[in-house]
């Protein structure tokens, strides 16, 4: 496995395209306005005439241990032995996210498949039931991650791009196929709970209506106290954990856009009746400690093998907690990863992945997660 990196920043890539690859994949992530220009589809589409490209809308992109705004970062994949197919489709012409992830996936070539890599609209779709649906049309032994665009701390809208398609709600499928091909995965937060722990009382899918049968934003707003006057964007800093009925484990729920008509709050993903809601804080240590935990995780997963590409969803949320300081989550992730493995990603809206190895992918927020690949 080969890999080509650059970043097209003010108006310019920083290391120029070459003339002519054999890459059959091309990661670019960022400025939903550059990758819908003509000339852009035109260079990107020359210097890579096999390849698919596939992408996203950004809150911020990840190249080596740098992150770029308003930029394009591009990471050309060749392959040795192994391929890739990609399966897309746009939200809009169907019912559910559940059904609509299932179609997609079950559209996919099965024999050989080995991982599948999401990148799905990070608003107009239910990431949980996007993964459930995927996920019900796969073997359980085939590795499931990715992540849900962003768009900065904006939430107005998020695009996602397949060669000349670059359309909001949009979800890509890309199929890795080959016995060669090895992965490894992790993912971590750094979250910690603090204040009462609450029951939600009336929900419907993602959309949470009432806490303790009170009206949820309101309570919200109370637990928030001075930053609620920041909502949505200050929900970033406090997200929800959700402990579901009968389960120990956890999930942590970020907001997507609240309803001041009727007091009702929008998550990334399911939060159903019953369930325990508690509110979360992070400071930069404990995030730091999770973007390294989910290196180790993932390279340990991989054994004696070397990763040639790693690839990083870091949730918007971090990105606001750690401000300046954001860049160390990346210089921790690539002080355990070895030097000539790759690195590319994004800030997101949701992130996509197991949490027991090669189990079943959820949807996460305000985590760090990194899929590794390489050919044995």
């Amino acid at each position: 496995m080969q890999t080509f990196q650059s970043v097209y920043k003010d108006k310019q890539w920083l290391q120029s395209l070459p003339e002519f690859s054999p890459a059959a994949l091309v990661l670019v992530f960022g400025d939903r306005n550059a990758i819908a220009n003509d000339t852009m589809q035109s260079s990107i589409g020359s210097a890579f005439p096999n390849a698919e490209y596939v992408g996203c809308s950004t809150s911020g992109e990840i190249q080596g241990s740098e992150l770029h705004d308003n930029s394009l970062t591009l990471t050309a994949i060749s392959f040795d032995s192994s391929y890739v197919k990609v399966n897309s489709g746009n939200i809009t012409a169907h019912a559910d996210s559940y059904q609509f992830g299932a179609k997609l996936a079950a559209e996919l070539e099965q024999a050989q498949l080995k991982l599948v890599l999401v990148f799905s609209d990070g608003q107009l779709i239910n990431g949980s039931e996007l993964i459930d649906g995927i996920s019900s049309s796969l073997s359980p032994s085939v590795l499931v991650t990715g992540g849900l665009a962003g768009d900065q701390d904006r939430f107005s809208e998020t695009t996602v791009w397949h060669n000349e398609k670059v359309e909001s709600g949009l979800v890509v499928l890309v199929a890795f196929y080959g016995e060669r091909l090895r992965m490894g995965h992790g993912h971590m937060g750094g979250w910690k709970s603090f204040g009462p722990i609450r029951e939600i009382t009336q929900s419907d899918k993602n959309v949470l209506k009432k806490i303790d049968n009170k009206p949820a934003l309101d309570l919200y707003k109370t637990m928030l106290g001075d930053y609620a006057a920041e909502l949505p964007s200050s929900a970033l800093l406090f997200p929800l954990s959700i402990q579901l009925p009968g389960q120990e484990q956890t999930v942590v729920r970020t907001i997507l856009n609240i309803n001041e008509d009727d007091k009702s709050m929008v998550f990334a993903g399911n939060v159903p009746m019953g369930a325990k809601c508690q509110l979360m804080r992070a400071n930069y240590e404990d995030l730091v400690d999770g973007a390294e935990q989910a290196s180790e995780n993932a390279m340990q997963m991989l054994g004696t093998q070397k990763p040639s590409l790693a690839l990083l969803i870091s949730c918007v949320g971090r990105r606001l907690v750690l401000n300046q300081r954001v860049e160390e989550e990346l210089e921790i992730v690539a002080d355990i990863l070895p030097k000539d493995c790759a690195r590319t990603g994004f800030y997101s809206y949701g992130e996509l992945s197991p949490v027991l190895p090669f189990g079943k992918c959820n949807l996460h927020n305000q985590t760090m997660t990194i899929t590794l690949m390489t050919e044995e």
